[in-house]
């Protein structure tokens, strides 16, 4: 994990989500659809905390919790500065596949929207999903962010330089069959799982969920900018229009391989 922990604290993944809105709009949009009225909410691998601060400021209390100590200090410094410390019950710097500082059945809904993306041994993805079931009130309401394989797959044939070392149909082959990515150069997005969309559903279901909705997050990650600088100079309203139409197909399961993340919606069982 330690090649992870450094990419995150030199990576702006606040500004991440500030450039990429699409995929923060959707989740919120089904998060928000889904959520309790109240009560106490895990955000799990939250990163510097965006979802944390829309949490609290609708009123939720918010356990944080991320691998990289840089990234939860951000989070404790965006809740002073949004004033929002007092909707935060907790700040931990913790791994996903250990939640041992957390009550059985604590959170009447769970957030885990990164720590899949980085767990390439199986048993590794299992424990953190069991984690996130025993911190979780019966019927409550979980959400889990997945990437889908097929996606990288056609992102490593359209950019090959980008990826290396998937720059060589071997090695592309290689990573369809193993869903595991390592970069090649230092400092890069690495030691990266990738999910069969047709996987994400059965996996969740074994590990004690019931599933409602798996949504692409960001399927508008197919267009490249050239399209996004065309809709944009057609103006604000227009680009609305962009996003409510990616909206209404979020969910179709025809496109889901083609956005860059899925969000899996689902019941603890």
């Amino acid at each position: 994990m330690k090649e992870i922990v450094t990419y995150y604290n030199q990576f702006d993944e606040w500004g991440r989500l500030e450039r990429e809105p699409i995929e923060f709009r959707v989740n919120w949009h089904y998060i928000k659809k889904y959520l309790p009225p109240s009560g106490s909410i895990l955000d799990n691998g939250a990163g510097p905390g965006k979802y944390s601060m829309e949490l609290a400021k609708d009123g939720y209390q918010v356990t944080l919790t991320d691998l990289t100590p840089r990234l939860v200090q951000i989070a404790r410094e965006k809740a002073a500065k949004l004033d929002l410390v007092s909707q935060f019950e907790e700040f931990h710097v913790a791994d996903a596949r250990n939640l041992a500082m957390l009550e059985d059945e604590q959170f009447e809904a769970s957030l885990m929207l990164g720590p899949m993306y980085h767990l390439q041994n199986e048993l590794d993805r299992i424990k953190a999903i069991q984690e996130l079931h025993r911190v979780t009130k019966r019927n409550g309401i979980v959400f889990v962010a997945f990437m889908p394989r097929i996606r990288h797959l056609l992102t490593s044939l359209i950019y090959p330089e980008h990826w290396k070392p998937n720059d060589t149909m071997n090695t592309i082959t290689q990573f369809s069959e193993s869903g595991c990515f390592n970069h090649a150069e230092e400092g890069r997005f690495t030691g990266a799982y990738y999910f069969n969309v047709r996987d994400v559903n059965p996996f969740m279901e074994e590990n004690g969920f019931e599933s409602l909705e798996l949504i692409g997050s960001n399927i508008g990650a197919i267009l490249p900018p050239a399209s996004w600088t065309y809709w944009k100079d057609k103006g604000e309203e227009e680009v609305e229009k962009v996003f409510e139409f990616i909206l209404e197909r979020a969910t179709d399961p025809s496109i889901l391989g083609i956005s860059s993340h899925l969000l899996y919606v689902s019941r603890r069982k």
